[in-house]
């Protein structure tokens, strides 16, 4: 089901799937596209929600901004600010929600698209899947969180390489970066990513949400800001639902069956 132009989005019980649904211009984000993807993101930051898969149809994950509906802007600036504040605001509410992002990159992953698939909690790649920057070959320069992710995931050396070359990288070698979680083969990947899903879908909500806060912050805490967080959250966690759940089955032997 989908009330959505560019996207896809369907509620399987705590599991949200958002496909980007443009498959005839390589999943290119448009105005439309990064609008909808807002208001999908917000959708998914309920409690209902526990796993959020995001992937491509068709060959592409997605590749980047949509160049042609950028030159036919009467203000090419304004038209492309809101666009990428709009890709904002969804990747902000996938990192500040407590559901997982999982992002099954079903093919090439180019500029925005690149950013988006580095920002899931969980990132999957089809053996096929390659990723770019891009942005410099058309003078343009990197949104979509990339400046955020890229360094914390790499380091800056490899970050620039990747801005300033536009090197492309084959799935195996952006694993091997520490870019992507697993690579799957092709044929495998939608399977892969569903049953990851499930099986995050089991876990607490709220565990992970506050796995993604601590991580989150690690880089501008010192030792003790970061350890005084630590002791909050896990105090609040052991006063929580889930985790009196967690540890009452832990010492029954028993699955945990979290809320």
């Amino acid at each position: 089901m989908t009330d959505y132009a560019t996207l896809t989005f369907e509620q399987s019980g705590p599991i949200t799937r958002i496909t980007l649904n443009r498959p005839d211009a390589a999943n290119g984000m448009n105005g439309t596209m990064t609008r909808e993807l807002a208001d999908a993101a917000r959708r998914c930051d309920t409690a209902a929600t526990k796993v959020v898969l995001l992937t491509g149809s068709g060959r592409f994950f997605c590749a980047g901004g949509d160049l042609k509906e950028f030159a036919d802007a009467a203000d090419r600036g304004a038209h492309v600010k809101g666009v990428a504040d709009d890709l904002h605001r969804a990747i902000s509410t996938f990192a500040r929600m407590n559901a997982v992002l999982i992002t099954a990159v079903n093919g090439t992953a180019a500029g925005a698209g690149f950013s988006l698939a580095v920002a899931g909690d969980l990132v999957l790649a089809a053996e096929s899947a390659s990723f770019t920057m891009a942005y410099t070959r058309v003078g343009l320069s990197p949104d979509g969180s990339a400046s955020y992710y890229l360094p914390r995931l790499i380091g800056v050396t490899r970050t620039k390489e990747l801005m300033l070359t536009n090197r492309a990288l084959s799935a195996q070698e952006a694993s091997q970066w520490g870019l992507v979680t697993e690579v799957v083969p092709d044929a495998e990947l939608a399977d892969r990513a569903a049953a990851l899903a499930e099986k995050m879908a089991a876990t607490s909500a709220g565990s992970n949400g506050a796995v993604k806060s601590l991580l989150s912050s690690t880089f501008k805490n010192g030792i003790e800001e970061q350890m005084e967080l630590e002791a909050r959250f896990i105090a609040e966690r052991a006063n929580s639902a889930d985790g009196k759940e967690g540890v009452d089955a832990f010492l029954a032997k028993r699955k945990a069956e979290f809320a």
